[in-house]
């Protein structure tokens, strides 16, 4: 005889989509940013944007972990004590989805050259927030870690 458990998972594991960081520096700070070399950013708040095309819930964690092996532009930033992630928005979507909303914040915020975007032609996937309803006005959902649907 067959014997079914079931369990809650949570409903972005197997997700494909991109996401949005937003990430307090509270300070001036000048960091080390992989190849890119260093980079100056200014006290405020930043928009990254990112993809995660096998499991959403892992990469969102695996930004908001400290202690993990650097591998992208953004893990040098979070690396920093200067910068803290405040909210994480989310947006079920194919990988092209995340240069769309890179390149619709081009237009009204600061993007910081070359960051997170070795992969595309986008100028930048991390922007100074200079108007937070930009960042409000994209098709996104607020990350809790728990029951995101």
């Amino acid at each position: 005889m067959w014997r079914f458990i079931f369990c809650k998972l949570p409903i972005l594991e197997k997700m494909k989509g991109i996401y949005i960081l937003l990430i307090e520096i509270d300070a001036k700070i000048k960091e080390k940013i992989g190849s890119l070399g260093k980079i100056e950013f200014d006290k405020g708040i930043y928009a990254y944007i990112g993809s995660a095309q096998n499991n959403l819930e892992k990469r969102i964690q695996r930004h908001k972990a400290k202690n993990k092996k650097l591998r992208w532009h953004i893990d040098y930033l979070l690396g920093s004590k200067h910068a803290k992630i405040l909210k994480v928005f989310y947006k079920k979507a194919e990988k092209m989805e995340e240069c769309k909303i890179a390149k619709k914040l081009c237009k009204t915020e600061k993007p910081i050259l070359n960051f997170g975007c070795s992969d595309c032609k986008c100028k930048s996937h991390l922007f100074k927030v200079e108007h937070m309803e930009s960042i409000l006005k994209l098709d996104v959902k607020e990350y809790n870690g728990e029951n995101n649907s």
